[in-house]
């Protein structure tokens, strides 16, 4: 009745228009006819301009296509107001393919390229009255016919869920086309979740009522796609701790079997915190194409065959949203602590030393600024001082990138990288938690040093490296002062020892015994073993002097009895003294004093203060030169300058050639005795100050001699450099160090061979480097820009920790296909880079990932392995499957597209589930 009354008002508004006309006009008799025209007009415009001509106007993209654009143009027909749009491709380069993924669903519905579309303006956007359906549909029809135009038009009926479709195209000759689509969306048949059943319902389209379908043959064309998605993760399933081994042991070890464990338990990352896994799944699509069937059983064969048998294989990797969609805040990773941190220097100007923000007063100012609860802090501090971890110089380049070094701040395993560490996840990375911590850290380094126990995560086989931050070359001071503290210490207590005994051996008549000689020889032994073994003449004289020679300890024949040779190492070659003819002895030294970065800048302004009493060189290594004279004159009584000259500093010494020759009467001359030469220009002139060291420096043993680094004052002067140091330099290293340490223990990430994440990583540390510069040369020129690049690095930060862990998570899931992996990983990487760090893209570009890689024929295995076995809680829906199974998973979504042969007369798609079913028939028919 609606529908009626709506014609006799639209007939009763014609009958005044034309009396108010005054004539007749049969052309445009009517509003209906108007409609037409209209239509007729903005499709004549559109057929006229063409692709290129649309695309210059402003032709709309579609996001979920790349090559699919649209025109629209809006109209009134009565009181309604209709919208037309024209869907067509930029690039027309031959037919569809039938699973292409830039298909508009209507393309994958009815096989058609460009195509119009009219419906309502409204909430729903469908037209729900049928005649107003077949009106508007008539009418696009008309207007196309009009133009000579083969475009389909359609029209969105019945409720939106349905995405049901009517449609209509005029094929240019007697022949018309029909579509129609609809959607069941629960209760679907049980025949038609299988091939057989849907084979049938197809035929039935076509074939009279009464025909035995099993009896007649048909020929159809068949193709399908099939969708699976790796088996979610189910807690219910998951096999117990206990039962773990006798399951592995029994499962096929191609077979992912699942566990308790963190998908990330490896990571290196997994130390400080867990991260979500980006890859939240897979989907499998396989394709079968080009078969021809011919009957009802042949389809059920189909769903009863292998995957194995699909032509293609595609994998698409199922991410997550957070990936660029990510609140911020939402996550726990390195860069939101670097930025609490980057917070935390933005804070520690505000105060002169680090107890300050620990008083009461700071306290109760501000209720964020929170510290952790005493338990919570003795765990910290046990892992940094208590576990039995021994660090290695070695390991230190060991586990460092590349380019690390241009990076100043502490190595990784060393104990301030790891108490800046401890300090992102302390609290809430607050000024006050730091501080806290750090009194507590010192607190621990002075029990150590006043214990003299060696010091944890700081090796001391080595010297001090000046390419570390100040911090750490302080804690390897302090760490070498404490070794030779105890040292010292033992060798304090031997000798105690050892005067002990001694004195129990000496006698009545107060001589002593021969065993207390014994004990003397070994005494001195002890005491040149302890002196360095290192020689000036380059050569290593460790093993010469792991055992004392008789002439080394007493006067040998060649001394005066009032002369003894102390601290000797061995002989130097065959080198002999110029005026006495003994062999010369290459003395124990002390070692060069250590220095830190500090030290060496204090010692140089001392020197430039000076002034040119002293060259430079000289004055920096006067207590050095002075310790190798005073070790080379007890080893060798009777030298002179000149041959301390000839062992210490070959370069100053000039040999003659002796062109005479000599008579063998002459022993001394035949052995080459006296030595012939001069001194150089440089230590021959008036006034060299080496001579003038050299005849002030007594004889003594480097075991005598004062020790050129004293452990006890230099070890003060580092705690006293730790206990003042300001907030903001201790800050500023702190953060130089987390950037350090956190970027070297995400390069440990294993993920394949992947080049782009290779040279992201290589761009970052440069990034940090050049980012942190003012920090590492003491230059804060500007805080507030500072503090602005900071949390900039941080934001750049974030985007390549997220990269490495997506590389991470695909690595993991294929490693066994290294092909397959890499080419996933560039498809995220192209997809995804872009979007980190950018407000907007193109309007051309895809705002989900879908892209996906073909598998190849040896790569089916690896990728089959990755859907398990769906568990008992999975399965319980086994009489209601679809088949075509793969490992026991059905398919989420199956896609058929039948066609008869030869002639594309009826053509059917159908996508479902056990519970979704859509279907869409084109008929061909004479009309």
């Amino acid at each position: 009745m609606a529908s009626s009354s709506k014609i006799a008002d639209e007939g009763e508004d014609e009958i005044s228009e034309e009396e108010f006309e005054g004539f007749d006009d049969f052309t445009l008799a009517s509003s209906w006819e108007r409609f037409i025209s209209e239509i007729e007009a903005v499709c004549r415009l559109w057929l006229a301009d063409g692709p290129k001509n649309l695309l210059e106007k402003g032709a709309i993209s579609l996001d979920s296509t790349k090559n699919l654009y649209k025109v629209k143009f809006e109209m009134k027909y009565g009181k309604k107001s209709y919208c037309m749009e024209y869907f067509f491709e930029a690039n027309s380069n031959g037919e569809s393919l039938d699973w292409n993924d830039d298909l508009h669903d209507l393309q994958l519905c009815f096989g058609v390229k460009k195509f119009l579309v009219i419906a309502p303006i409204s909430a729903s956007g469908v037209v729900l009255d049928a005649p107003e359906a077949s009106k508007l549909l008539s009418a696009v029809s008309i207007a196309l016919s009009n133009c000579d135009s083969t475009w389909p038009a359609f029209v969105p009926v019945h409720d939106p869920s349905r995405k049901a479709y009517i449609g209509i195209q005029n094929m240019g000759t007697v022949f018309t086309r029909r579509f129609e689509s609809d959607r069941i969306g629960s209760q679907v048949a049980v025949t038609l979740m299988h091939l057989e059943g849907l084979y049938e319902l197809f035929i039935s389209k076509f074939a009279f009522s009464m025909v035995d379908f099993s009896m007649y043959l048909f020929q159809v064309n068949f193709t399908m796609r099939l969708t699976y998605q790796t088996p979610p993760y189910d807690e219910e399933d998951v096999t117990p701790e206990a039962d773990r081994e006798t399951t592995d042991s029994a499962a096929d070890s191609d077979v992912d079997t699942r566990s308790k464990t963190q998908w990330d338990y490896d990571c290196p990352w997994t130390e400080w915190y867990s991260a979500e896994d980006p890859v939240k799944g897979f989907e499998l699509i396989t394709i079968w194409s080009n078969k021809v069937v011919e009957s009802s059983p042949q389809m059920a064969e189909l769903e009863n065959a292998s995957s194995h048998e699909a032509e293609k294989w595609f994998i698409v990797p199922i991410l997550s949203p957070k990936l660029t969609d990510e609140p911020k805040g939402n996550t726990v990773g390195f860069a939101s602590q670097l930025h609490l941190l980057v917070n935390a220097l933005d804070a520690s100007a505000e105060a002169q030393f680090m107890e300050d923000f620990v008083s009461a007063e700071n306290s109760a100012s501000d209720s964020s600024l929170t510290i952790p609860p005493p338990t919570v802090l003795d765990r910290v501090l046990k892992d940094l001082f208590h576990e039995d971890i021994e660090v290695q110089s070695s390991n230190y380049i060991k586990g460092e990138h590349k380019n690390s070094c241009v990076i100043k701040g502490a190595p990784l395993e060393s104990l301030f990288a790891q108490f800046c560490m401890n300090c992102l996840w302390f609290g809430n990375c607050n000024i006050r938690a730091i501080a806290d911590l750090w009194i507590e850290f010192v607190r621990e380094v002075r029990w150590f040093w006043e214990e003299s126990q060696p010091l944890p995560r700081i090796p001391t086989n080595g010297g001090i490296d000046l390419s570390r931050c100040l911090i750490h070359q302080k804690l390897q001071m302090l760490a070498i002062c404490i070794e030779k503290k105890r040292r010292l210490d033992q060798s304090n207590q031997d000798n105690f020892e050892r005067e002990h005994c001694l004195s129990r051996h000496i006698g009545e008549d107060g001589k002593v015994s021969t065993v207390p000689t014994q004990m003397q020889a070994f005494t001195e032994e002890f005491d040149v073993k302890r002196d360095s073994s290192l020689r000036r003449d380059n050569s290593d004289s460790s093993v010469q002097g792991s055992c004392i020679e008789p002439g080394n300890a007493v006067g040998s024949a060649c001394l005066r009895p009032d002369q003894i040779r102390k601290g000797s190492s061995g002989l130097v070659g065959s080198m002999m003294l110029l005026y006495s003819p003994q062999m010369m002895h290459a003395p124990y030294t002390q070692d060069p004093p250590i220095m830190t970065e500090d030290m060496h800048e204090e010692r140089l302004r001392a020197v430039e203060a000076l002034g040119g009493a002293f060259s430079f060189s000289a004055q920096l290594e006067r207590d050095i030169l002075s310790s190798d004279m005073s070790a080379f004159k007890a080893a060798n009584p009777d030298a002179v300058f000149e041959d301390f000259i000839r062992w210490h500093s070959p370069g100053d010494w000039e040999n003659e050639e002796i062109k005479e020759k000599r008579t063998s009467a002459d022993e001394g001359l035949k052995n080459g005795w006296p030595p012939r030469g001069r001194l150089s220009e440089r230590m021959s002139e008036r006034g060299n100050s080496w001579r003038k060291f050299w005849n002030e420096a007594p004889p003594l043993p480097a075991s005598e001699q004062k020790p050129l680094l004293d452990p006890d004052r230099e070890g003060e002067k580092v705690l006293h450099y730790m206990e003042t140091l300001r907030p903001h330099q201790l800050l500023e290293q702190m953060v130089c160090t987390a950037f350090k340490a956190s970027t070297d223990t995400l390069s440990q990430t294993s993920c394949g061979d992947l080049k782009q994440m290779t040279t992201r990583m290589d761009q970052l540390y440069l990034t940090i480097a050049s980012i942190l510069k003012p920090l590492q040369a003491n230059v804060f020129p500007n805080k507030v820009e500072m503090i602005d690049d900071l949390r900039r690095l941080c934001i750049i930060f974030e985007h390549v920790e997220k990269l490495l862990i997506l590389a991470a998570s695909v690595h993991r899931n294929l490693s066994r296909a290294p092909r397959l992996s890499e080419a996933i990983f560039d498809d995220c990487y192209s997809f995804y880079s872009p979007r980190m760090g950018t407000g907007t893209l193109g309007s051309d570009a895809r705002k989900e990932f879908n892209m996906k890689q073909q598998v190849r024929r040896y790569e089916r295995r690896v990728v089959e392995n990755m859907f398990t076995p769906p568990t008992a809680n999975q399965s319980w829906r086994k009489v209601l499957r679809m088949g075509n199974l793969l490992n026991g998973n059905e398919p989420v979504v199956r896609e058929i597209i039948f066609s008869l042969q030869d002639i594309d007369t009826y053509r059917m798609y159908i996508c479902g589930t056990s519970n979704d079913l859509q279907v869409a028939l084109s008929v061909t028919s004479c009309d």
